[in-house]
């Protein structure tokens, strides 16, 4: 029962920050007839693409799993919350969950809100693995974990890769400067990028939320670069990218993070009308034409409106959060754990830390999956994932 800081509130405060945070005292479970797995992300608005695309993996995991018998006989339940990809929402969102019996979580699905989640999970003991939060310190406090690289492995990787392919080559760099997810893994590759690629500072660029829909001086600064590296979500990087044809050269590539993922999916921009090569950091290929993670793939098209509804690495990691969850309960169980579906949060997050913090190795499709073989999956002592990563050409240069 961790909840040292509510203690410290104001008598006059208790109350409330009981009400939208948590009351752990009372086992919301004890009527769960399935094991209750909780999650909020935004299923409306601008990052709805990242929400829905969970939601519906995650959904099509925990089917799968319970057709093929559940854990021991024991079903599970998704239970999905929008919070609009806006912290404020986070903390009435995940009292709702708790009171509704939640006993295991996937988390948030944005960052911001993240930050909020890990805190109130944590005064509850709730294990949770987020599939797509990235910043450092989401998984803080030992019950969280992540599925996603963090910011700084993002930020780390992506440079080793500059290093080894783009010697010789004028780096720019185009990022958000008042966002933790953009910030972050610029700082992270800039500490890790060779001296002798380090852009001149005329070649980094930045920009806000407020300055967000024009880009017309930060296109004509970087215009001379040959790879422009821009750690930033596919909304702001599709409109600099329209508003920079026929201004940066077609032979220049723009590389991201996972933020480019859905890129090729928005309403209003036509990927190939952008001339240059379009490529990310990734952990899964949702063109992938063979193995687990195709298999993965056709599923999840057969069941979901390809259109309305596309698969993006996101949903793809939280298909991987549900079975990692399922494989941990099913060692916890070989091991002896005794595991019913009215068990308190608290309960399930003792049998999973100690599972996922000893040399439990999951096998899934994110990472790099060869020979037609799922992955290897682990993770470090803080909680953030271990897997191989792979480059992923979202659009080939235009052919001239």
């Amino acid at each position: 029962m961790k909840r040292i800081i509510s203690l410290v509130l104001a008598c006059v405060m208790v109350l409330s920050v009981l009400c939208l945070t948590s009351c752990a005292e009372v086992n919301y479970a004890e009527n769960n007839t399935k094991i209750k797995i909780g999650a909020t992300g935004p299923l409306t608005g601008g990052a709805a693409i990242y929400g829905i695309a969970v939601k519906n993996a995650a959904q099509l995991a925990v089917e799968e799993i319970n057709a093929a018998g559940g854990l021991n006989g024991m079903e599970f339940e998704l239970v999905m919350l929008d919070d609009e990809h806006d912290p404020a929402n986070v903390a009435t969102r995940y009292a709702q969950l708790y009171e509704e019996g939640m006993q295991i979580s996937l988390g948030t699905v944005t960052t911001a809100p993240g930050k909020e989640f890990k805190i109130l999970s944590k005064d509850d003991s709730v294990f949770f693995i987020t599939p797509s939060a990235t910043a450092d310190a989401i998984p803080e406090f030992a019950n969280g974990y992540q599925m996603c690289f963090a910011d700084s492995n993002q930020g780390s990787a992506s440079a080793i890769y500059f290093n080894e392919t783009f010697a010789g080559k004028t780096i720019g760099v185009f990022y958000k400067s008042d966002d933790d997810y953009s910030k972050g893994i610029y700082e992270k590759f800039m500490e890790n990028l060779d001296d002798a690629l380090i852009p001149d500072e005329s070649n980094i660029k930045s920009f806000t939320e407020s300055t967000s829909t024009s880009f017309t001086q930060q296109v004509e600064d970087l215009s001379d670069c040959d790879v422009i590296f821009m750690p930033i979500y596919y909304g702001p990087a599709s409109t600099f990218m329209k508003q920079a044809v026929g201004k940066i050269g077609v032979d220049t590539i723009y590389y991201g993070c996972d933020g480019f993922d859905g890129i090729d999916a928005i309403d209003g921009f036509d990927i190939n009308t952008i001339p240059q090569e379009i490529s990310y950091l990734s952990h899964f290929n949702s063109n992938e034409t063979s193995g687990p993670a195709k298999e993965f793939i056709d599923n999840y098209n057969a069941k979901y409106d390809e259109e309305k509804e596309p698969l993006n690495q996101f949903g793809a990691s939280a298909y991987d959060c549900v079975y990692a969850i399922y494989e941990a309960l099913k060692v916890a169980i070989e091991n002896g754990e005794e595991i019913t579906v009215t068990m308190a949060p608290s309960e399930f997050c003792d049998i999973l830390t100690e599972v996922f913090d000893g040399d439990f190795t999951f096998r899934g499709i994110t990472g790099k999956c060869e020979n037609g073989e799922k992955s290897y999956i682990s993770w470090d002592e803080v909680g953030m994932v271990e897997k191989e990563a792979v480059k992923y050409i979202v659009k080939e240069k235009t052919a001239e």
